[in-house]
């Protein structure tokens, strides 16, 4: 039985995720924002934890919540899509800062708390992030204030992998596909099932010649 933590477990992908790894007898610790989420996420079998991450005491709250306990796995789930621009439409400060926030900052305070964590057990470290996010794939503007948060996140999880690799650590960007849930929207192409599956099978093969890449939810090589 493996001990995983999903950041970001309130709904879509993240409950998702908690709830197929518990299913398959892990443990599980799964943080929510809302408090109504709490109940749902406890009748799935996880340990549900209250953690606003984009509040400034988050890793310090994660850090007493955990209490020293190595885990096997670590997942950052929790982003935002921010504006659906369609071109060069520049963003307001108080989004940019919303979207850069959620999406980069809080993967940058809580890495160092989740590498303790991970290195004890030579665990993984996954952050979702998209092929939006993808320099050398990047063939339209829209979403552009998105697109440069998963390029920096992207950036963030390069960095993490040159520090936490040589500790046995496995670190991996995943690409979850166009997934239907609020953020994808109705009309995508995957259900969340389907995708949450698939990147399980990616994460359970890792090895440590996976540290540092940056994968679709079926496991092909995506470009930075």
């Amino acid at each position: 039985m493996a001990s995983c933590l999903i950041l970001g477990a309130s709904r879509g992908i993240g409950r998702e995720l908690a709830r197929q790894y518990a299913a398959g007898g892990d443990r599980v610790i799964a943080t929510f924002r809302r408090p109504e989420d709490g109940p749902a996420l406890a009748a799935l079998g996880v340990q549900a934890l209250a953690l606003e991450l984009r509040q400034a005491d988050a890793a310090a709250v994660l850090e007493r919540a955990l209490g020293g306990e190595p885990i096997d796995l670590a997942i950052v789930a929790a982003g935002v899509g921010g504006p659906q621009t369609a071109g060069l439409e520049p963003p307001g400060t108080d989004v940019f800062d919303a979207v850069m926030h959620a999406n980069v900052l809080v993967s940058m305070q809580l890495i160092p708390i989740l590498a303790a964590a991970l290195t004890p057990r030579r665990g993984k470290l996954v952050v979702l992030s998209s092929r939006l996010g993808s320099i050398g794939n990047a063939s339209s503007a829209s979403w552009w204030l998105y697109r440069a948060s998963k390029a920096a996140l992207n950036s963030v999880l390069r960095s993490a992998s040159i520090e936490l690799g040589p500790l046995g650590v496995v670190c991996m960007a995943l690409h979850p596909g166009w997934v239907r849930t609020d953020m994808g929207g109705a009309g995508a192409d995957l259900d969340v099932g389907d995708s949450v599956t698939s990147m399980r099978r990616v994460i359970a093969a890792a090895n440590r010649s996976h540290n540092g890449r940056f994968l679709n939810y079926n496991g092909e090589q995506l470009e930075w």
